[in-house]
């Protein structure tokens, strides 16, 4: 593993544990040359769907694309990083044992609503005015007044 202050590549292994839902191995490192430590998480390499873009491009199945969009819909939000790891692991999980092939990308883009709904309703709502590119304030409107109603009602 190389070092990502020095880019040294002898390292010891300090700390390992496994997460909560033993899927990944999260290894505590020491650098040998500088003697700074980083965190590397170990997972297992499983085959994933090729993602069909809505141009029609096919590419590989990304995780840092969905944590990122994540992370940014959550940004200053009451969302635990961890949170924020675990419904990645549960889509790509969701992905793994759906045996396709070739995927749509809006079927990932549903899973990371169906996910923010979920978790927190302001970043539900950044989100969704992403990814579903409202034409205008109706339609943003019309989103948020569903979200409403599928809560019971608003909240204070």
């Amino acid at each position: 593993m190389r070092c990502p202050f020095c880019s040294a590549i002898e390292d010891k292994v300090v700390d390992t544990r496994p997460s909560d839902s033993e899927q990944v191995i999260r290894r505590r490192r020491e650098c040998s040359s500088c003697g700074r430590r980083f965190t590397t998480y170990e997972r297992v390499d499983e085959i994933l769907p090729m993602v069909i873009k809505k141009d029609g491009r096919r590419e590989a199945f990304d995780r840092a694309k969905i944590l990122s969009g994540l992370k940014k819909a959550c940004s200053k939000r009451p969302v635990s990083l961890e949170t924020i790891e675990r419904a990645v692991d549960r889509i790509e999980r969701e992905l793994q044992e759906a045996t396709e092939k070739e995927i749509p990308s809006s079927r990932i883009g549903d899973a990371v609503m169906a996910t923010l709904r979920n978790l927190d309703d302001v970043a539900y709502v950044r989100f969704a005015s992403v990814y579903r590119s409202f034409r205008d304030v109706v339609e943003l409107m019309d989103e948020l007044k569903a979200l409403v109603d599928a809560r019971g009602g608003p909240r204070r």
